[in-house]
């Protein structure tokens, strides 16, 4: 290996200024042997350059050969593999991952130990070494890159490691002095013998000098002790002086302690003093409630507003003394005691006087609204009077009571509410299941009545005003404390709804629904509905939203996200109260404040949902049409619910009708389908329009115009395409079991009639049936005119259908001519057949009989008679074509011409 290291030396490096330091035999891992060299190198001119290169011998192997070389502070990762077992394989991480395998482990340990070196030495960035052994490791001194030798005067065999351990460069204050020393000598450069024998003997001068100036000094360092000695005496004499001192002040100090432990407990005292008056002051200012506070209490005037005031301000400051936060041992003093006790008497008897006091006002509000209600319905019952003008009187503007008065009142007391609720919850909570108790038969006594007169307005008939009139609110008198009401209402009997005398006859409407027909009520009927509905709805809005307000106001169930309650289920919608408590009187909690609010308002409007349902079921009695406004109506105010609260009472019952109404009208779309399925049509008189066309043609004339705008386009969109297809399939049905009228007028007519309502309302989900409707009746327009056609030119039709025929099987068009019955003499006879006015009878009898085939709603009379008229003229022409091209200077000729032909058809057209 040292040969093979000089030859490199001497071939490779010292010809580019390098120095070869280690070098190692190795081959690539993995792949088959190609022997090469790893070397490390510096440069000999600085700035030092460190590399590792590879060489690798020529393929004549003679000589050696620089491959690649990598500059060291690319160098990213050694990678040795194996620290503690011998391993000859190890990884270079350069740009890209190098493995190899050393000839051996020992040059691989070489290897990376002059690497390790050379980094330590010049460069900044430090190479990660992995599973390398310490040992290997070690530390050089630190030197810098002026360090480096020129080479110049050394030998290759000295440049490895142990060469760069050996050598030292001098720093500059060392280069200084010898720079100065070799100017003061002439022959330092060209005799170094002569100059290294100089300064042996200037070193020997020096070294005698030293040696006299020690002896010279002896005298100054006797005098030198004995100044010292003389130091330690007068040392051991203040120190004396300082022992009787610290034996003086000994007496003192005890004094002084005496003294501070004195002052000490004096001021212990007063810090007791000082907290001791502290917690008396706190005691009497946050356990103290004035005199003023406790009259309010126990006499206060719970009905004025000052009283209020004062009992108001008087249960926050009883609150703040019960909730103080007394002090570690405050609640083992008996005046404490005593305090708390007191306060506790003063909440119950004042939660017991305001529990009483709001009860009455319940029962106060809730009498004087029955009055209310009893004085509306009374002049109704009056015997003798006009009831049915006392009703449209009293009943022009369809309104439900308003309850902001007593929600005003109320009010009042919100802030004892809340104190009553976060003290005794137990009281609390009677006062909510008597105010939803009270309100629930309240509301549904005015509800009903409301119901009751939209419901006859609906009919507009007189005779329910009697039933109305029979209704009695008897009110019996209070029971006991707790002030509850008890009465009776009659519900109003099933309504039964009159037709006038000018609607039309129900015999041929698609949409009836058992006792009314829809196609009987005029638009000021259905526009009257709509106005009731939409009033009723725009009535129950505000009022339900005004008493959910309240409540959340009243009962304080806005102020918290959770709070405690009692309620362990959903109440019952037909009635019940709020849950019981725990016999201990500890709430059962709630699980929000949203879903007290909702319980209580299922409990006060549990007559809503029921009422509405009953008026959407007599809408759609009236006429099933009424279904399209309530959907739309109806659809409106649930959105604008959902937007205020969508998990509101109001939101969710009107969500609930809705599901109702859509099922009233998916029923009304299957009816009008099922009844277009059942039409019969008479044998002995023509078709024409279709009942159910027209019909249609109504229900989207309809309900364009009440969707118009509306959130729930999508379903009247579903509704037509199930209408649509339901008239295609059934007008060809009846097409089909026409026997008076042809089929394709049957057809021709009615989808006439259905593309000009289409094209008319321009719905645009309805453009591919548009498109439909078109080319159906352009295909049966055009199949009916050909077959009409083939009447008044029979014989001649058969004769050139047969020509056809003879030129269909392979005959040249010059030789049917000679076809025996086909020649030129029963050709003429066909035609002397037809002579001008024969065809004009022909022509007459196919109008009548267009005529008569034909509905005069539609008036396709002149659009039919027209469209004749061009398939003769074509025929005409096609028999001319047929005439010269198989008959060629035959001289024949038709009797009459094109022009006989507008003639015929013009005058038979005006003279009917």
């Amino acid at each position: 290996m040292t040969a093979i290291k000089h030859a490199l030396q001497r071939d490779i490096f010292t010809p580019n200024d390098e120095r070869l330091l280690s070098i190692v035999n190795v081959c690539k891992a993995g792949k088959k042997k190609k022997n090469c060299f790893l070397c490390a190198t510096v440069t000999t001119e600085r700035p030092v350059q460190v590399k590792v290169v590879k060489v690798k011998k020529s393929d004549k192997g003679d000589f050696y050969k620089r491959q690649i070389a990598w500059a060291l502070r690319d160098l990213a990762v050694v990678d040795a593999k194996d620290a503690i077992k011998e391993n000859p394989e190890f990884d270079l991480h350069f740009e890209k991952i190098y493995k190899w395998v050393a000839s051996s482990t020992a040059e691989k340990n070489a290897f990376i130990s002059c690497i390790w070196k050379l980094n330590q030495r010049y460069l900044r960035k430090k190479i990660d070494f992995v599973n390398v052994s310490s040992q290997l490791l070690e530390e050089l001194p630190k030197v810098t890159e002026e360090s480096v030798p020129s080479g110049e005067n050394q030998s290759v065999t000295g440049g490895d490691e142990e060469a760069v351990d050996e050598y030292q460069e001098l720093n500059a204050r060392e280069e200084q002095d010898i720079e100065i020393m070799m100017e003061g000598c002439e022959c330092a450069i060209s005799n170094a013998e002569a100059f290294a024998e100089r300064l042996s003997r200037e070193l020997q001068v020096l070294d005698g000098a030293n040696i006299q100036s020690i002896m010279a000094s002896e005298k100054q360092v006797n005098i030198l002790m004995k100044l010292l000695d003389e130091a330690l005496k007068e040392v051991d004499q203040i120190e004396l002086k300082l022992s009787s001192y610290e034996e003086m002040l000994q007496s003192v100090k005890e004094q002084m302690d005496q003294i501070s432990e004195s002052n000490h407990l004096i001021h212990l005292s007063n810090t007791n003093n000082v907290k001791l008056l502290s917690e008396i002051e706190f005691l009497v200012n946050h356990m103290d409630l004035a005199k003023g506070h406790i009259k309010a209490l126990q006499e206060g005037d719970l009905a004025s507003s000052r009283g209020i005031e004062a009992c108001t301000n008087a249960a926050d400051a009883l609150l703040q003394c019960m909730n103080v936060a007394l002090r570690p041992g405050h609640d083992m003093l008996l005046a404490v005691k005593e305090q708390q006790q007191h306060f506790s008497e003063l909440r119950e008897q004042f939660a017991r006087r305001l529990a009483n006091h709001l009860n009455n006002v319940f029962v106060q509000q809730f009498t004087q609204a029955l009055l209310q209600l009893y004085n509306r319905s009374y002049f109704l019952s009056v015997p003798g009077h006009d009831q049915s003008s006392t009703l449209a009187q009293h009943s022009v503007e369809l309104t439900l009571p308003n309850h902001h008065p007593f929600h005003r009142d109320l009010l009042r007391y919100a802030k004892l509410m809340e104190w009553l609720k976060s003290t005794d919850y137990g009281k609390y909570e009677g006062l909510t299941k008597n105010y939803m108790d009270y309100l629930s038969r309240l509301y549904e006594r005015e509800i009903k009545d409301f119901f009751e007169v939209a419901k006859i307005k609906m009919t507009g008939t007189t005779k329910e005003s009697k039933k109305f009139g029979q209704r009695r609110l008897s009110l019996v008198g209070l029971h006991g404390s707790s002030g509850k009401l008890t009465g009776s209402t009659s519900s109003l009997n099933k309504l039964s709804v009159q037709s006038s005398g000018n609607r039309r006859s129900q015999s041929s409407s698609l949409l009836d629904m058992g006792n009314m027909s829809a196609s009987d009520l005029d638009v000021a009927d259905r526009t009257k509905f709509d106005k009731i509905f939409e009033q009723v709805l725009s009535e129950l809005e505000p009022l339900c939203l005004a008493e959910q307000d309240f409540i959340s106001k009243f009962f304080k169930l806005q102020q918290h996200q959770s709070m405690p309650g009692s309620m362990t289920e959903a109440e019952d919608l037909d009635g019940g109260t709020l849950p019981r408590q725990h016999n201990s009187g500890a709430p059962l909690p709630v699980s929000s404040e949203k879903d007290m609010i909702r319980q209580m308002m299922i409990k006060i409007f549990r007559c809503i949902e029921p009422e509405l349902n009953n008026l959407i079921a007599l809408g759609d009695k009236i006429d099933s049409f009424n279904s399209l406004y309530m959907l739309v109506k109806m659809s409106h105010h649930v959105w604008t619910a959902q937007n205020v609260d969508p998990a509101s009472f109001l939101s969710t019952t009107l969500g609930n009708v809705l599901v109702t109404i859509k099922r009233n009208f998916d029923k009304c779309i299957s009816n009008q389908i099922r009844q277009m399925e059942e039409v019969k049509i008479s044998k002995k008189s023509k078709v024409g329009i279709l009942p159910f066309v027209t019909e249609f043609e109504e229900f989207a004339g309809l309900a364009e115009s009440i969707f118009k705008n509306a959130e729930r386009r999508g379903d009247l969109d579903k509704a037509y395409t199930k209408l649509i297809r339901g008239v295609f399939v059934n007008v060809e049905k009846v097409a089909n079991e026409s026997q008076k009228t042809p089929r394709d007028v049957v057809m021709m007519e009615n989808f006439h009639h259905i593309f000009a309502t289409l094209s008319r309302l321009k719905i645009s989900c309805l453009e591919a049936e548009k498109k439909e409707a078109k080319q159906k009746y352009t295909d049966h327009l055009q199949s009916y005119v050909i077959y009409s056609l083939g009447q008044p030119l029979e014989k001649l039709n058969h004769f050139f259908e047969g020509v056809e025929a003879r030129v269909a099987q392979g005959i040249r068009e010059e030789e049917v001519s000679y076809q025996l019955a086909f020649n030129k003499q029963e050709l003429r006879k066909v035609i002397k057949e037809y002579p001008g006015k024969e065809v004009k009878k022909g022509l007459d009898n196919l109008y009548k009989k267009v005529d008569k085939h034909l509905c005069e709603e539609e008036n396709l009379l002149q659009v039919v008679w027209h469209s004749m008229q061009d398939e003769f003229i074509r025929q005409y022409k096609h028999f001319e074509g047929l005439i010269a091209r198989c008959y060629p200077g035959s001289g024949v000729t038709m009797e009459f011409t094109i022009q006989d032909i507008l003639d015929y058809c013009s005058s038979i057209a005006q003279s009917h």
